[in-house]
C-alpha cells in the first residue's frame, strides 16, 4: 500500500518542541536553499516547494490557487503553515515580499539578516546543514538546531 502525498510529506518534517518553533523540511534542498518535494500523478512528476505544499494542506486550497508565500521566520526550509496566528507562512505579493525583505534587513545591503551576503551556494549549504541535523537527530539536539537557525556554526570553538 503506497502512502498518500500528505503522508510522504509529513514523514519529512521535523517539528520543533516549542509552540513557535519552525517545522523543518528534511527532504531534498534545491541549489537556492529552499526545499523540493515531488508529487506524482497521472504518470507525471512535479517538483514543488514544500512550504507551498504545507500551505495547501493547511488551507485546503489547490496548489495553483495562491501566489507568493512569505516566511515570517525567514528559514527557507520551514514549512510551518497553519490557519492560526502560529503560522510561519503568509500569502503575499512579490512586492510585499520585497518590502518584508527590506524591513528585516535582508536586502543586499542589510546588516541584520543572519544569512546576509551569502552566495547562492553558501545559502543552500546552510539550508542543507540545518536539514541534515534535523534529519539525523530531529530536535533532540536543540542547541545545534537553534545555532543553525541563527546562522551560527555550532562546531566553532568558543572564545572563553
Amino acid at each position: 500500500m503506497s502512502r498518500t502525498p500528505a503522508e510522504r510529506f509529513w514523514a519529512k518534517v521535523s517539528k520543533g518542541p516549542r509552540p513557535d518553533d519552525c517545522w523543518l523540511f528534511t527532504g531534498a534542498v534545491s541549489d537556492d536553499g529552499y526545499g523540493r518535494f515531488t508529487l506524482n500523478a497521472d504518470g507525471h512528476t512535479q517538483a514543488i516547494r514544500p512550504h507551498r505544499f504545507a500551505f495547501h494542506l493547511a488551507h485546503g486550497v489547490p496548489l495553483d490557487s495562491f501566489g507568493d508565500l512569505m516566511h515570517r521566520c525567514d528559514v527557507p526550509i520551514c514549512v510551518r503553515a497553519t490557519t492560526g496566528a502560529d503560522t510561519h507562512l503568509d500569502p503575499g505579493t512579490n512586492r510585499e515580499n520585497m518590502a518584508d525583505r527590506l524591513a528585516k534587513g535582508r536586502d543586499s545591503n542589510g546588516s541584520m539578516f543572519r544569512w546576509r551576503g551569502l552566495s547562492r551556494a553558501l545559502f543552500a549549504d546552510r539550508s542543507r546543514l540545518l536539514r541534515d541535523e534535523a534529519r539525523a537527530h530531529g530536535w533532540d539536539r536543540e542547541d545545534r538546531i537553534r545555532a543553525l537557525l541563527t546562522g551560527a556554526d555550532p562546531d566553532a570553538p568558543t572564545l572563553f
